[in-house]
């Protein structure tokens, strides 16, 4: 068979520029990670090509030995990694995961899912208006307390006004460590059942370097990149307290995974799971799990010397959100002239935003990624540099209040930021920087 470079070469050519982007500058949006080089190989296999409809044992087609035995061992290193007694390894997605989860308990247009505002760093599929998680159940979002944290007593009060059926404790915006006992709690004060959404603390659950909700919560999703650094993919697991709750619980989510809401899974993405979740088990990860940590901390430290206000004021985990009202600049200015400075963040939300969503207020940015590089403490002191002499280059920016002239002063800007000299001599450094970290 051909190679790709001679049946496609603009295809190619982009995934080639796009190599070529990614080695040359720091990759700080929170959910981003570089998996391993044996997690692609898995992911670009044979096991490309299967249809694999139900579950090992269970299938719809033959030939599915190698397949069924692929897939178990994704389910039993989730199983033993994360202490559970059940996990269902198929889900495409985070979204799609959370989607069987509620499909699976719910009933549309009657029941309520009670979940961390959007606005206040929740997900799309915690009960936003615009997701399905929105249009077809009800939705009860709580809120942070001023100090940028959850405020567990306002949580409990409004769950026992409101009795919702599932409690959705996890968030995509939140540098704070999660009281899961305490959410837990709460649900079982209601009779709800606890969701814990960890796509972002994934890794850092699984190195000890974050609590575990497994005690806590009936249901567990995950994400499978981001700090575990696998394929694009997701995994619902179970718990002995979900069990305890619903012996069928397990079966529920199954079913709702398959046939209720995928077809065949993607067995190149199963495998390429397990290889992950196998990584992850072995004290290398717990090492760099600490360092993805202890970066973050040390940015943050070195950015509120230069006076950035962090939400909450620092960081436990993986991610820094920061609000760049006192620096006079929107996140979506600072988001593109940051890009073009070679340090790729993304524009969010801060707590209380008056902005609209695509023009936040803030940003968001994490260290998983470079330290998946190799970088350490004294490169944060220096990404800490170079963002603060970002910021103040593009400062006192004011941003139209009308919406086209909003349209006009971005394509004006990104005019003028791609020619910045300043901007182009910080990137020039981030590329030597990360030379040195291939």
């Amino acid at each position: 068979m051909k190679a790709l470079e001679d049946i496609d070469s603009q295809i190619f050519a982009l995934i080639k520029q796009e190599e070529k982007r990614t080695a040359s500058t720091l990759e700080m949006i929170p959910s981003n990670n570089y998996p391993s080089k044996a997690v692609l190989e898995a992911l670009g296999s044979i096991l490309n090509y299967k249809y694999s409809e139900g579950y090992p044992k269970k299938r719809y087609y033959q030939g599915q030995r190698i397949a069924d035995q692929v897939e178990i061992l994704a389910q039993e290193r989730a199983k033993k990694l994360f202490g559970v007694p059940h996990a269902n390894v198929q889900p495409y997605s985070g979204s799609p995961a959370n989607t069987a989860v509620y499909f699976a308990l719910l009933e549309p247009f009657k029941d309520k899912i009670m979940g961390l505002s959007l606005a206040y760093g929740g997900h799309l599929t915690h009960g936003s208006p615009v997701s399905f998680s929105g249009k077809y159940f009800k939705v009860v979002p709580y809120q942070l307390g001023k100090d940028g944290r959850f405020d567990y007593e306002e949580i409990e009060k409004l769950a026992i006004a409101e009795k919702p059926k599932i409690i959705v404790c996890g968030a995509t915006a939140y540098p704070r460590i999660i009281d899961f006992k305490r959410f837990g709690q709460i649900a079982d004060k209601v009779g709800a059942y606890l969701l814990a959404d960890i796509s972002h603390i994934a890794g850092l659950i699984i190195a000890g370097v974050h609590p575990s909700p497994v005690d806590h919560a009936h249901i567990i999703m995950t994400t499978t990149h981001k700090t575990l650094r696998g394929p694009r993919g997701a995994m619902i697991m179970v718990t002995e307290k979900g069990l305890k709750k619903d012996p069928e619980l397990g079966n529920k989510i199954d079913k709702a995974v398959f046939p209720g809401l995928q077809g065949g899974p993607h067995d190149n993405q199963t495998a390429a799971i397990a290889v992950a979740l196998r990584l992850a088990s072995g004290k290398q990860f717990k090492v760099y799990i600490e360092h993805v940590v202890r970066n973050a901390k040390v940015l943050a430290q070195e950015l509120v010397k230069f006076n950035f206000k962090l939400v909450s004021g620092g960081t436990d985990n993986h991610l820094l959100l920061i609000d760049l009202s006192n620096k006079k600049v929107n996140g979506a200015v600072a988001a593109l002239a940051l890009e073009v400075a070679g340090i790729v963040i993304n524009k969010n939300a801060v707590p209380g935003d008056l902005m609209p969503p695509f023009y936040p207020s803030g940003i968001r940015l994490g260290t998983p990624a470079i330290t998946t590089r190799g970088m350490k403490e004294r490169e944060m002191v220096k990404i800490a540099n170079w963002i603060n002499e970002t910021i103040n280059e593009v400062s006192n920016r004011v941003l139209p209040a009308n919406k086209e002239q909003r349209k006009e002063f971005f394509k004006n800007f990104r005019e003028e930021v791609f020619k910045n000299k300043k901007l182009l001599q910080i990137a020039k450094e981030v590329r030597e920087l990360c030379s040195k970290f291939p």
